[in-house]
């Protein structure tokens, strides 16, 4: 390439990109034919199929309590909830095809233990308690980390999420009113509701990501506007929603130094056990390894549909050809 058709192309790019600034600036969408910047494309690619893979990998907790949820009802509602979270995943992953990805890719990337997915997914879930506290705390956090993503800058991910976040709604009404049905019930419930409470509870805090100062990526996907508010910003939010509702419910926050601080106009809280959820990030959780092969053993069992659906599209494409011809 020749020195005056570098200069051309230097020029195009420089405009392309003040033509971008100017978008996410004047708060515009940015849609899939526009110019981006390669970064803003790698980074939105990382955040939204993680996103999916969250929603993915995470229908097994809960699926594994349809069969023994305690009545027909629940059974319907775990059920519905489940294939909710199914749709998020495939809402996700189309909104990430957009950006150049397939969809063939990002599953590679899970199965293969190379994509990351949120380390709330990797801890059990050993009584129907647990359906409860999932619903409360971790699609609360969900809510909160999820509604200001309806405004991202990148349409196709900012549409989905308007959806998202009304189903997530439901879920998290849903946990809600299983801890308040278990509360008001024997003591043996309550116990087993406050326990679910106790061991989801600072991994739902964990769920917004580290601390500001140890996010490497959290201030760019802010000035990208992908992000609306920071990790802690948006703890500290979701603290302040559940305050209120744990003492509706009559649980206990599991939280000795949790108060509210008049100065601040916040709740101060204890420091959070950062090892443990960098220990899962790194796939030495107590559920990562069993969680990563379901979905494997299940990618490989479906492998029969997968070909089939090939094999008609094909026949059906070779029908229409001959049609033509």
């Amino acid at each position: 390439m020749t020195a005056p058709d570098l200069a051309v192309l230097e020029h195009d790019e420089t405009a392309e990109q003040e033509a971008f600034d100017a978008l996410i600036a004047a708060e515009q969408r940015i849609e899939p034919r526009d110019w981006m910047p390669a970064a803003y494309r790698k980074t939105l690619i990382r955040q939204i199929s993680q996103h999916g893979h969250s929603e993915i990998i995470g229908m097994q907790p809960e699926g594994n309590w349809i069969s023994r949820a305690p009545s027909l009802k629940r059974k319907a509602i775990l059920m519905a909830k489940v294939q909710d979270e199914a749709g998020h995943g495939l809402y996700l992953y189309s909104a990430a095809q957009t950006l150049g990805i397939t969809r063939d890719e990002m599953t590679e990337q899970l199965i293969a233990g190379r994509a990351k997915y949120s380390s709330i997914f990797n801890y059990p879930t050993p009584t129907w308690a647990d359906m409860g506290a999932i619903g409360w705390l971790v699609d609360g956090a969900a809510i909160c980390n999820q509604v200001p993503l309806c405004r991202a800058s990148y349409g196709p991910y900012g549409r989905a999420m308007v959806r998202i976040c009304k189903e997530e709604s439901f879920h998290q009404r849903q946990g809600f009113e299983i801890l308040l049905t278990l509360m008001q019930g024997t003591p043996a419930q309550r116990e087993m509701a406050q326990d679910a409470v106790n061991r989801w509870y600072w991994p739902s805090l964990m769920m917004f990501g580290p601390p500001d100062d140890q996010s490497p990526n959290s201030a760019q996907s802010t000035a990208w506007k992908i992000k609306r508010f920071s990790n802690d910003e948006l703890r500290q939010r979701f603290v302040g929603m559940l305050v209120p509702q744990a003492d509706v419910l009559g649980v206990t926050l599991p939280d000795p130094s949790l108060r509210w601080n008049d100065q601040t106009n916040q709740y101060d809280m204890s420091e959070i056990d950062w090892t443990e959820f960098f220990e899962i990030l790194a796939g030495r959780g107590p559920m990562n390894a069993v969680r990563l092969q379901h979905r494997r053993n299940a990618h490989e069992d479906g492998a029969w549909v997968r070909e089939a659906a090939a094999e008609y599209a094909r026949k059906q494409a070779a029908k229409t050809e001959k049609d033509v011809a």
